[in-house]
């Protein structure tokens, strides 16, 4: 291949040549990643024929085309358009028709040649130009569609026009000014004495109830997505197998409107060996994800026979609400519903069923014929899945709907991973989306020396667009309902991602660009529309202008204390100097606890497990952090954020609760409009729920299933955290005025 197509295919489909790394140093992508990428993206990069052939087909479509097949604006004067002609018809004017979202018409002329001409290019002997329009039109935000007419009279094309806000939605008590504080928990993690092995909905109504008692303004969540209750060993929530539907282990058995009429199910659960394998199940320190599956799932299908015979049969008001669920949740829910059925019957039949690309050929994607065969003759087992998601949109609701009433200002927030499994329902049944021969990752920084390689395969940008950015719409729409914000994960995704090609090392990957601007449109409008908070983490390699671009769209900024530095001596920024527009926190789910990071537990357990393989690297990173415990201290004493009797020696400080208790007040002092808190700082844990590097299984630590160390009782029940609350609450309200 020659390097003037590969690098003009690669200028054409956003793969990137050069970046900065996350030391700032400048780094270069080589040949031999651009054309993985290329390939990754279906360019037949073996066969310089038809990639010349490619290459002209991509150039048509960006050139030959009047509009593309979306355009994202936002609301205004007008609406500015980047439309292409041959440079012969720049003078002839386009005529336009718009169909609103609402069933009204708007229509018009422009000529390109009064436009801002922008870009030229040579395609097929016809020169092009691309000029940058407005239609002098008042429309309001939502999705239209528009059709343009060329200089014949004849339709050229017929897009999508979105018309988004200015910015993303803030709740009144945020905008005008409330500090507020909550906790952030892995919802799986929490214990009490009557779940079964892991936390469920009740569980998170319990600890709802408990924090707005206390005074916090909202509870967040690690992903809720659904994960695979066919395979329950494969349990990361950032890996999920639909990011649209729910984790169905969330569901309290025992609080559904059916176990009450099962007795059935009741006299399972009230048998002696059922509780004892429940009382197992909450003992030990780490989820069994087979066994509470297993044990919830036999329960439930006792639970779905009493809902078929008491109320579909008879038709009654909750199989109406059961029916108006599935028609809302369209194909998706059925693909989902289908996807964990064919799942059970090949484990059943003891086939390798771990994901789709494991399945019998003819099952292999969701619009095979074989599929839908299946699907006809199989519908009591496809309802059941239909069911179990019915049941845990309704019990989230509920959360939801209580916190509001308690008056939380956000009350729940969730958090939407940056991609799907390999396996996943997403990408059986919507194929060309993906590009399976590349994954999501991160080149080396800070909190991966070596780079990340995730599993999950990015979509593809060219498709995206080609499908309107639909798949991105039901994405955000979904993951903003029944909460009151919404946490994107690396939230560079709507700029960037980090495609690493198969079977390559993290380090040789690339980034390939997405339209930023058209995602954020986006994102403001399902925001606005949902009355949805937004949250972007914007950790790790960050480039510049960004952050910038997410606060002037209304997207909170994501503040890690341990990360808050300043560039001339190393010193840690006061939470004071953050900006209001973010959510602060000391610590994450991919960081070690505050006793672990104190204690430099993470290293540790890195170097046994060998995410730090280089002995001199290691103690390079274990002299760093003995320095950043003192700038630490530094900072606690010079804010007079802890007593004075703690020395300022760190050669002499331990992490006391006196001082776990400072640093929490440190940053509750802070000016950011979100303070996250972890309950594993509150009851003084050491372990992490993830090693980033790690691989999820064989790693030799149970990634994703450490729960906590208590029962939320016996946390709740204690003095000194109910102390604390007041103290956090106290020092937010002061930070208010």
């Amino acid at each position: 291949m020659s390097h003037a197509i590969l690098q003009q295919l690669c200028d054409l489909r956003g793969i990137q040549s050069d970046f900065v790394d996350a030391w700032g140093n400048p780094a270069k992508v080589s040949d031999e990643s651009k054309i993985k990428m290329l390939a990754a993206m279906g360019y037949a990069v073996d066969d310089e024929a038809k990639l010349v052939e490619q290459l002209g087909d991509t150039l048509r479509a960006t050139w030959g085309r009047m509009l593309p097949p979306v355009a994202v604006v936002r609301e205004g004067r007008s609406l500015p358009l980047v439309i292409s002609v041959p440079r012969d018809n720049l003078a002839v004017p386009v005529q336009f028709v718009v169909k609103l979202e609402n069933g009204g018409h708007l229509k018009g002329a422009v000529t390109p040649l009064d436009g801002e001409l922008l870009d030229t290019a040579d395609v097929d002997g016809v020169t092009y130009q691309k000029a940058r329009i407005h239609l002098h039109l008042q429309v309001a935000t939502g999705y239209h569609r528009i059709q343009l007419k060329d200089a014949a009279g004849k339709k050229a094309v017929d897009s999508r026009l979105v018309v988004a806000p200015q910015s993303c939605y803030k709740p009144e008590p945020i905008a005008r000014g409330k500090r507020t504080w909550g906790t952030s928990v892995q919802l799986y993690c929490l214990r009490s004495e009557r779940n079964w092995g892991v936390g469920d909905f009740t569980d998170l109504y319990d600890l709802v109830e408990k924090i707005a008692a206390g005074g916090g303004d909202f509870v967040g969540l690690n992903p809720i997505h659904a994960l695979y209750p066919n395979n329950p060993e494969s349990a990361s929530p950032y890996s999920p197998s639909s990011r649209r539907w729910l984790n169905v282990i969330y569901i309290d058995v025992e609080a559904t409107p059916e176990f009450a009429k099962s007795p059935a199910a009741k006299a399972l659960v009230a048998d002696g060996a059922f509780q004892s394998r429940l009382s197992a199940l909450r003992e030990v320190d780490a989820v069994d994800y087979t066994g509470t599956t297993a044990a919830k799932l036999e329960a439930l299908r006792l639970v779905y026979a009493a809902f078929r015979e008491q109320e579909l049969a008879t038709d009654s008001s909750r199989a109406q609400a059961f029916k108006t669920f599935v028609e809302a949740g369209g194909e998706s829910l059925r693909e989902q519903a289908l996807y964990d059925a064919l799942q059970e019957e090949f484990v059943a039949k003891g086939l390798d069923s771990w994901g789709w690309p494991a399945w019998p050929s003819e099952f292999s994607e969701y619009h095979k014929p074989a599929v839908k065969k299946w699907a006809k003759a199989n519908a009591e087992k496809v309802e059941f899945y239909l069911y179990l998601q019915f049941l845990a949109d309704e019990q989230l609701a509920q959360v939801d709907a209580h916190a509001k009433k308690l008056g939380m200002a956000l009350g729940i927030y969730r958090d939407l991973a940056v991609g799907v499994s390999e396996g996943s329902t997403e990408i059986w049944a919507n194929r060309d989306l993906y590009s399976p021969d590349a994954s999501v990752g991160a080149p080396p920084d800070i909190l991966g020396p070596l780079g990340q390689n995730w599993g999950l395969p990015p979509m593809n940008p060219i498709k995206l667009v080609e499908q309107e950015y639909q798949p991105m719409v039901d994405l955000f729409r979904a993951n903003m309902k029944s909460c009151g914000a919404l946490r994107i994960d690396h939230v560079m995704a709507l700029l960037r991602l980090w495609w690493v090609p198969r079977g390559a090392n993290a380090g040789a990957g690339a980034y390939v660009y997405y339209d930023v601007d058209a995602l954020l449109g986006l994102l403001a409008l399902e925001s606005q529309r949902n009355q949805c908070l937004i949250i972007g983490e914007d950790l790790g390699t960050v480039p510049d202008g960004i952050q910038d671009k997410l606060a002037e769209n209304g997207v909170h900024s994501y503040r890690v204390f341990f990360f808050e530095t300043s560039k001339t001596d190393g010193g840690y920024i006061s939470p004071a100097h953050y900006p209001v527009q973010a959510m602060a926190t000391l610590t994450t789910h991919d960081m070690p606890t505050l006793i672990g990071f104190w204690h430099c537990d993470d290293l540790r357990f890195g170097r046994e497990l060998g995410v730090y393989p280089d002995e001199q690297v290691l103690q390079g990173l274990y002299k760093g952090r003995h320095e950043a415990k003192q700038k630490i201290l530094d900072t606690l004493h010079g804010h007079r954020s802890i007593a004075d009797h703690i020395s300022r020696d760190v050669n002499w400080v331990g992490m006391t609760r006196e001082l776990n208790h400072g640093m929490q007040l440190h940053m509750a002092k802070g000016s950011s409009s979100l303070l996250s808190l972890q309950l594993e700082d509150w009851l003084e844990m050491d372990k992490p729920v993830n090693i980033p590097g790690l691989p999820e299984v064989g790693s030799g630590y149970d990634m994703w299933r450490r729960k906590l160390s208590r029962n939320l009782s016996e946390l709740f029940s204690q003095e000194h955290i109910q102390a604390l609350m007041k103290r956090l609450t106290d020092a937010r309200a002061e930070a208010s005025r």
